[in-house]
C-alpha cells in the first residue's frame, strides 16, 4: 500500500476535521455552541422553501380540510408567538402545513421553519395538548438547528470515512474490499446517532415549548402511546433507527417534564 495513499488519506481527514470545528455557533435557546459549517439561518430557510412542495407532494399534497388546517395554524401560531420559539422567529419562517394522507402516521420539519403533520396522525390525537405536543417537538428540530447541524455532521463524516477508506482500501489485494466497507457502515452508524440524539433533545425542547405556551406537556406522553401502539412492534431495533422507540421516550419526557416543573405541572394548562 503505497506511502502516498495515507498522506492523501491524513489531508483529508484534517480538511475535513478543521472545516468542521473552525465554524461555531452560539444558540441562545439551547444554550449550546453548535458546529454548523457555513450554513446561515438565510439558508436554513431557502432549503426548507425549497424543498417543501416535494415533500408535500410525498404525502398526497396540502390538505383540503378547512377545519383541521386551521386547528393547525392556530396551535403553531400559539407555540410560536408565546415560547422562546419567538426568539427564532425573527430569522426562521415558521409554517405548519396538514397533509392530506389519511394513512400514514407522521410528522416532520425541514430548516428554516417548514413544520409538516399528515391528516393520518392528525386523527389520532386527541386533544389540543397533544397537537402542540407534535408541532412542539418539530419547532424544537428547526430552533435546535439539526438539519444545518446534520449538514455539517454528514460532510465531516463523509470526509473522514473517505480517508479511512482511501487509507484502508488497496486495489491490488481483494482482502481489503472488506475493512473498507467495515468503515463506510461505522460512517452511516454514527450519523443515526446523531439522529437519536436529535429526537430526544427535540422532545425536551417540546415540553419547554408547548408549556411555556400554555398547554400540558404531559400530553406529549400520550403522544408517544399513540407513536407506540401504531409501531405495533413492527420497527426496527433502535439502535438502527434515527428515532428512538416511542416506549423508551416516554422516560426521558417525563425526566423533562419534572425538570421545567420541578413542583408539579400547575395546574390551569391546556391539555
Amino acid at each position: 500500500m503505497s506511502r502516498g495513499r495515507f498522506v492523501i488519506a491524513a489531508i483529508i481527514a484534517v480538511i475535513s476535521l478543521i472545516t468542521y470545528y473552525a465554524s461555531s455557533s452560539d444558540n441562545p435557546i439551547t444554550g449550546e455552541t453548535q458546529h454548523v459549517g457555513s450554513i446561515t439561518h438565510e439558508q436554513e430557510v431557502a432549503l426548507g422553501l425549497q424543498a417543501a412542495p416535494e415533500m408535500a407532494q410525498e404525502y398526497g399534497g396540502i390538505s383540503a380540510n378547512p377545519q383541521a388546517t386551521q386547528l393547525v395554524n392556530q396551535v403553531c401560531a400559539r407555540l410560536v408567538s408565546r415560547s422562546d420559539a419567538q426568539q427564532a422567529a425573527q430569522y426562521y419562517r415558521f409554517e405548519c402545513h396538514l397533509l392530506a394522507d389519511p394513512s400514514t402516521v407522521n410528522a416532520f420539519a425541514l430548516p428554516g421553519g417548514q413544520v409538516f403533520i399528515t391528516e393520518g396522525l392528525l386523527s389520532k390525537l386527541k386533544t389540543e395538548g397533544e397537537l402542540a405536543g407534535v408541532l412542539g417537538h418539530e419547532i424544537g428540530h428547526v430552533v435546535a438547528r439539526h438539519g444545518a447541524q446534520q449538514i455539517a455532521q454528514q460532510k465531516l463524516t463523509q470526509g473522514l470515512t473517505g480517508a479511512a477508506v482511501l487509507a484502508t482500501y488497496d486495489p491490488n489485494n481483494p482482502s481489503t474490499q472488506r475493512s473498507a466497507a467495515v468503515v463506510a457502515m461505522i460512517g452511516q452508524l454514527v450519523n443515526m446517532k446523531f439522529g437519536r440524539g436529535d429526537e430526544i433533545q427535540a422532545d425536551q425542547l417540546g415540553v419547554k415549548l408547548e408549556s411555556e405556551a400554555g398547554y400540558d406537556p404531559r400530553a406529549m406522553i400520550e403522544v408517544m402511546k399513540v407513536l407506540d401502539a401504531e409501531a405495533g412492534g413492527k420497527q426496527p431495533p433502535e439502535f438502527f433507527s434515527t428515532h428512538p422507540n416511542p416506549e423508551n421516550r416516554i422516560p426521558r419526557i417525563q425526566d423533562a417534564i419534572n425538570a421545567q416543573f420541578p413542583n408539579g405541572v400547575p395546574a390551569g394548562l391546556q391539555p
